[in-house]
């Protein structure tokens, strides 16, 4: 059977940086360990004046075309997910195809093109549209473009404030992919949820306790659901776990969770019973509020052993590394969890070819889902291209007054000038308003 999955991958980070410690937390009189230490976060990542998701989105997915040598032929459908959009009606997709037709001969009128919307699982949705189109036959030999573009943004004040972020994250699903293999066991877990949501509004209203039950309550239903597929967990099967990645102390978490659910009943429970004992079962209880006490404690003492601590150094907290300089890229974040694994790979010379991902990505509202991921032989050669830790070394260092302008800019509600603040080079850029309001882009060498 012929192996589909993601044969290249593009990042795009926003050109603009908001020291948290230094910049972020002084204003706000906090402790600059509230962020670096509490969400695990140094900065984020925010767009110029000449950026949004549409340029974010094309940037990555032209450098990607360019560096795979693809014309438009090659690509049969463009997928785009986000939670940013400005338009009720007409997709990101097609201003996306529209700026890569303006630096391509030939066109995308042959592709399909949509947008995916669930909050941030919409980029995982999107990869298994793509893939079940090419498992489908419906390809044509054609390969799909999945492009994760955002820009997180809360309301000044807010506490999600903090985690904000914008980038892109452009991914080539193909036959005999050259990073990854997407397989086909899945589990979800999803419920009608009011964590997190934008009823017409651009800044997220958020019930951050609530959120945090929701999403593990989502996660364990769908690793659940994963195993009943026939996925096997056993924390020895899988080289890292790239997480969705709000800010990294919620996968801290995650972790946790994730650690204690796969290696119960394993051997690995049995080596530390000595130490902490047995996990609770719920059927020893006489009712779910004791046995969630029992686990509370169980997991308290599973933390500090040696065992967990090993493996989330080892298989979760490389996959943390880019979202610690970049903040929540929403769709994003689960996909540069995994390049930031990859890289961490590739830079420790880690064999990888034929080991497994466990991908954990979720969407509030709310949605989880896991699958498996099999590195494939290339994927050193692809990661090796990679730009991310060269774009966040650039990043014009912003003033607070001038995080509140930025911030400002990208307000939907507001039309706010702004100069410049980096100069744009080989890319696409916003420049303007048609006569419908539409927003037009043009590419700058």
């Amino acid at each position: 059977m012929t192996a589909v999955g993601i044969d290249a991958i593009e990042i795009w980070t926003g050109k603009l940086k908001l020291d948290l410690p230094e910049t972020f937390a002084p204003v706000k009189d906090e402790d600059p360990e509230k962020y670096t230490k509490g969400l695990g976060l140094y900065a984020s990542s925010f767009p110029d004046s000449y950026e949004d998701i549409v340029t974010m989105g094309a940037n990555a997915a032209h450098r990607l075309m360019e560096r795979k040598g693809l014309t438009p032929d090659d690509i049969g459908r463009i997928d785009v997910a986000t939670e940013s959009a400005f338009d009720n009606s007409k997709p990101v997709s097609t201003y996306i195809a529209g700026c890569l037709e303006q630096v391509y001969d030939g066109d995308f009128h042959h592709a399909n093109k949509g947008e995916r919307k669930f909050a941030c699982i919409a980029g995982t949705q999107s990869l298994d549209d793509a893939y079940n189109w090419i498992k489908a036959g419906r390809n044509r030999g054609r390969s799909a473009l999945v492009i994760a573009t955002d820009t997180a943004l809360y309301a000044r004040g807010d506490p999600g404030e903090a985690t904000q972020g914008a980038g892109a994250v452009a991914m080539l699903i193909s036959e005999d992919p050259s990073i990854v293999e997407l397989s086909t066991e899945q589990g979800y877990g999803s419920a009608d949820e009011t964590d997190f949501l934008k009823p017409n509004q651009q800044f997220p209203s958020v019930d951050g306790k609530r959120s945090m039950q929701v999403y593990l309550a989502r996660m364990r239903e769908a690793l659940e659901d994963f195993e009943r597929a026939g996925g096997e967990t056993h924390p020895g099967d899988y080289v890292f776990g790239p997480y969705h990645t709000p800010f990294p102390g919620m996968v801290r978490k995650a972790g946790l969770f994730a650690f204690r659910h796969t290696i119960r009943d394993t051997d690995i429970e049995e080596e530390l019973a000595a130490e902490i004992g047995r996990q609770p079962r719920e059927d020893d209880y006489d009712d779910r509020e004791a046995f969630e006490e029992a686990i509370r404690g169980y997991m308290d003492d599973l933390k500090a052993t040696d065992q967990y601590q090993e493996w989330y150094a080892n298989t979760i907290d490389p996959t943390l590394r880019i979202s610690r300089e970049v903040g929540n890229w929403y769709t994003g974040s689960v996909h540069i969890a995994r390049a930031s694994a990859l890289q961490y790979a590739a830079e420790n010379d880690m064999e990888m070819t034929g080991k497994k991902l466990l991908v954990g990505s979720y969407g509030s509202g709310a949605q989880a889902e896991i699958h498996a991921e099999t590195v494939q032989e290339g994927w050193e050669e692809e990661l090796d291209q990679l730009s991310i830790d060269e774009q966040i070394r650039n990043r014009h260092d912003l003033t607070y007054e001038e995080y509140e302008q930025v911030h400002d800019r990208h307000n939907h509600d507001k039309r706010v000038e702004l100069e410049d603040f980096t100069e744009p080079e080989n890319e696409f850029v916003f420049v303007g308003r048609g006569d419908m309001d539409e927003r037009t882009y043009e590419y700058v060498e």
